[in-house]
C-alpha cells in the first residue's frame, strides 16, 4: 500500500478502545489504515513507537492568543492598528501571540486550538472583528486553529444578520458570553437574545458563569478591610458565586431549549448543577481545566505578591472537596471536555500581573487590579496524561475523550479527535515508560512567551515524544521542528453532540 508515513508498534488509544502492537498508515495527511502488521511502503517515513501509547492530537478548545483587551481591569486596546495593516510588536502583548502560543501548543501534544476573536462593547459588527483576528493569525500558527467569537454587544443586527454570516462565510459555530467583567458582561435579556439566534443556527453557546454583582460587592467590602492580598481574589468569589450563575444560565438555556457549555468550572456546587441538568437530559455541557484538578488556593498565598501568578477566574479553590468533585466530574462524564483556558499574563510586565502593585501603599497589591489568567496550553495534555492516566485516576480512553475526541465533536471539527481512517493524521506518540525519566517541571522547559508556569515543580511521568499534524512531525524529542506557517484555519460545522429537544416550559415557541 502507498503510504507517506507509517507509525509502527504502538498502543493506539481512542475514546472507546485500546489496540496494542498496532500500526497507523498515513497518506496525504490523512489516516488511511489502522491495524497490526501494515505492509512496508517503499520511500515512506517510518516511526517506531516502541510499544508506547499513541493518542490523537490534543484539541484545546479554550485558548486566548493575541487578545486586545484586558477584561478584568477594563482596558481596551485600539484594534484599528490591525485594520490599518500594522501588526503590533509582540512585546506590546501581555501574553502569547499566535506564533508563541501555537509553538507552545505543539510542544505539549496539542495539534488544534480554538481561540477567540473578541468583540468590544464599542464594536457594532462582529464581521470586522473576525477579519482582524484572521489577519493576526495568518501564517503565524504552528498548529491548526479555529475561532470562537466573544459577544459583548449583541445588537439586533449582529444576532439576526451577522450570526448567519459568521456560520456560512467563516465556519464559526460557537460564541462565548460573559456574566461578569464590566467590559464584557451581558444581562440575562441579552443572553436570551443570543441563545434565540444560536438555537436557530446550531451554534454552541459558551458561558463564563459568575455573579458579577456579588463579586463587585465582596471586592469593595474586602478592600475596606484591607483584605487585598492576591489570596483574597478567591475570598471575593466563593463557590456559591459560580454556582448561582451556573444555575441561572442553565435555567435560561432550558427556557430557550438550546445547548450551552459552562466553561472552566472550578467547584463542587456548580458541578452538581450541571450534573443535575444532565440527568434531566438537558443539552448542558461542562468544561474544566487542569488548574482546578492539580492546584489549590494555597498557590495564591505565596510571598507578598507571588500568589498573583495563580489568579484566574473562577479562582482555584480552597477546599480539596472541590478538587475531588472536579475529578469525579471528569470520570463520570459531567465534564465533556478539559481545556487549558490558556490566558497568559506575564508576571514581570508593567501591564501584566505587576499591574496589581499599582497602588504603592500596599506591599502585596490589590487583587482587583491583577489581570486574570494562567498559561497552560503546553501543560494541559501532559498533566492529564501523567497525573491522570499514569496515576490511575482516569483511563486512557477517558483521557482521549476529554482532551481530543469530545472537543472535536462539540465544536464541529469533523476530521479531528480520533485515530481512524478518514481523520487527519494528528497524533501524539509518547515515550515508552521504561525509557522515560520523570522530571520536575520548570518554566525554562516550556515554549510559551510567559515568564512563569503555575505548575512549576510538578513531577511529570511522561511527555510527548512526537507531535504529528496532518502526517508531518512538528515536535520531536523536546524540539519544535515544525514550520511557523504550517497551521491551517479550520472552518467548522455544527457540533455532533445532542442539541435542542423541542421540549418547552410554556406555550411560547421560537
Amino acid at each position: 500500500m502507498d503510504f507517506d508515513l507509517v507509525v509502527r508498534n504502538g498502543t493506539v488509544v481512542t475514546a472507546s478502545d485500546i489496540w496494542e502492537s498496532c500500526d497507523i498508515g498515513v497518506k496525504d495527511g490523512t489516516i488511511v489504515a489502522v491495524g497490526p502488521g501494515l505492509p512496508a511502503a517503499p520511500g515512506a517515513q517510518e516511526i517506531d513507537a516502541e510499544g508506547a501509547f499513541i493518542t490523537p492530537g490534543g484539541v484545546d478548545a479554550h485558548v486566548h492568543l493575541s487578545q486586545f483587551y484586558e477584561a478584568t481591569v477594563g482596558v481596551d486596546i485600539d484594534r484599528s492598528i490591525i485594520t490599518n495593516g500594522i501588526v503590533p510588536d509582540p512585546e506590546n502583548f501581555v501574553g502569547d501571540t499566535f506564533d508563541t502560543g501555537t509553538r507552545s501548543a505543539i510542544a505539549g501534544g496539542t495539534t488544534t486550538i480554538i481561540t477567540f476573536a473578541s468583540q468590544m462593547k464599542k464594536d457594532e459588527s462582529i464581521i470586522a472583528v473576525i477579519e482582524d483576528y484572521h489577519k493576526l493569525a495568518k501564517d503565524q500558527s504552528y498548529c491548526d486553529y479555529a475561532f470562537h467569537v466573544i459577544i459583548t454587544n449583541p445588537t439586533p443586527q449582529i444576532v439576526e444578520d451577522e450570526f448567519p454570516r459568521m456560520v456560512d462565510e467563516y465556519g464559526i459555530t460557537s460564541v462565548k458570553l460573559y456574566m461578569t467583567y464590566k467590559p464584557l458582561k451581558l444581562l440575562d435579556y441579552q443572553i436570551l437574545d443570543v441563545m434565540y439566534s444560536a438555537r436557530k443556527l446550531g451554534i454552541t453557546t459558551m458561558v463564563h458563569a459568575e455573579n458579577a454583582d456579588v463579586i463587585d460587592w465582596m471586592t469593595q467590602h474586602l478592600e475596606q478591610k484591607l483584605m487585598t492580598h492576591p489570596y483574597h481574589h478567591g475570598t471575593s468569589r466563593p463557590p456559591i458565586v459560580e454556582a448561582e450563575a451556573t444555575n441561572r444560565v442553565i435555567c435560561l438555556a432550558e427556557l430557550m431549549d438550546t445547548p450551552i457549555l459552562l466553561v472552566h468550572i472550578s467547584g463542587g456546587p456548580a458541578t452538581k448543577h450541571i450534573r443535575d441538568a444532565q440527568t434531566r437530559l438537558l443539552p448542558i455541557y461542562g468544561e474544566t481545566c487542569p488548574q482546578y484538578m492539580f492546584l489549590l488556593a494555597d498557590s495564591m498565598r505565596k510571598g507578598d505578591f507571588e500568589g498573583a501568578k495563580c489568579i484566574c477566574s473562577p479562582p482555584i479553590r480552597e477546599d480539596k472537596s472541590d478538587q475531588d468533585a472536579i475529578w469525579a466530574g471528569v470520570k463520570n462524564g459531567t465534564f465533556t471536555i478539559v481545556s487549558s483556558d490558556h490566558a497568559p499574563r506575564k508576571f514581570n510586565h508593567p501591564n501584566g500581573k505587576q499591574r496589581g502593585l499599582k497602588d504603592g501603599n500596599l506591599p502585596y497589591g490589590k487583587f482587583r487590579l491583577v489581570p486574570n489568567g494562567l498559561p497552560g496550553v503546553e501543560t494541559r495534555v501532559p498533566l492529564l496524561f501523567s497525573g491522570g492516566v499514569l496515576s490511575e485516576r482516569i483511563s486512557p480512553q477517558k483521557f482521549v475523550e476529554v482532551t481530543s475526541t469530545n472537543p472535536a465533536k462539540l465544536y464541529g471539527l469533523k476530521k479531528k479527535g480520533s485515530i481512524a481512517p478518514g481523520f487527519d493524521a494528528d497524533l501524539v506518540i509518547w515515550y515508552s515508560q521504561t525509557k522515560f525519566q520523570p522530571f520536575k517541571l520548570t518554566n525554562e522547559m516550556l515554549h510559551h512567551a510567559v515568564d512563569y508556569t503555575p505548575f512549576e515543580g510538578i513531577e511529570f511521568k511522561n511527555w510527548p515524544r512526537y507531535t504529528i499534524i496532518r502526517g508531518k512531525v512538528v515536535f520531536s524529542h523536546g524540539e519544535v521542528v515544525g514550520e511557523l506557517n504550517y497551521g491551517h484555519y479550520i472552518r467548522r460545522e455544527q457540533g455532533l453532540l445532542p442539541g435542542p429537544r423541542d421540549i418547552w416550559l410554556s406555550e411560547w415557541r421560537p
